[in-house]
């Protein structure tokens, strides 16, 4: 059995043979060099990650990197240009591989707001590792993305990363989500701006909960569960 699906430069591929397997193609540009068609680099992407969740993408470095896989800075060098690369890399990949869960996950469901709601608990909930991506550990991922994501569009160079295209599987992520809140009301005249609240909402919630808890109604529960009902009463009170 075989699943291709196809949006410009990203692309899921879910293969069956002993075991399922999910691949994401990323945009080229990128990185000098795929790596994912290394074992140095899937340990670049999978230290990297453990790195910049454990220590904060500032004091990330690639040499720190290099003496945690035991390679060279040069070797990482022939992978990403440098760190802010690589963090694009990591978001592109995520919200490439959270759009895939959205569509896998809604793709049988008939209620366009049973459906909006799927996508608002998979959006504010605690994500778990998918088994289908090997070297990506989604869940400490999610929580980069969460604390570093904006930098890699609060810069100075986000009008030339957005020309290359870096930014769009959060595009294509806001697209998916606008469309579902566009079935629940045709006549909404605010889809797209919703969706990336809702989006951005949820991660920022969330970190104001951990770090800040004072901005929120929920600091003391630290559940999940209150933001996606914060964003559910949101999200239907807004579309009517």
């Amino acid at each position: 059995m075989l699943y291709l699906w196809y949006v410009n430069t990203v692309s899921w591929q879910k293969q069956f043979s002993m075991k399922m397997h999910l691949h994401i193609v990323m945009n080229e540009a990128l990185f000098l060099r795929n790596p994912e068609q290394s074992e140095l680099g899937k340990n670049i992407v999978k230290f990297s990650i453990r790195l910049i969740y454990k220590n904060g993408f500032e004091s990330f470095t690639f040499k720190k990197l290099a003496e945690e896989i035991g390679t060279t800075e040069a070797g990482i060098y022939r992978y990403f240009e440098n760190k802010h690369k690589l963090l694009l890399y990591l978001n592109a990949w995520y919200w490439a591989w959270l759009e895939y869960q959205i569509s896998f996950q809604t793709n049988n469901i008939v209620s366009s707001e049973v459906k909006l709601k799927k996508v608002i608990n998979l959006l504010a909930s605690d994500i778990q590792n998918d088994e289908q991506t090997g070297f990506i550990d989604e869940r400490l991922l999610h929580q980069i993305i969460i604390s570093e994501g904006s930098k890699t569009y609060l810069t100075k160079q986000v009008g030339e990363d957005n020309k290359q295209q870096f930014f769009k599987p959060f595009k294509d992520l806001v697209a998916v989500v606008s469309s579902i809140i566009l079935e629940c009301n045709p006549d909404y005249k605010y889809p797209k701006s919703l969706a990336s609240t809702i989006i951005e909402m949820a991660h920022f919630q969330n970190y104001f909960m951990y770090n800040l808890p004072s901005l929120t109604d929920f600091g003391g529960n630290k559940e999940e569960t209150e933001i996606v009902a914060f964003l559910n009463d949101l999200v239907f009170k807004s579309i009517g």
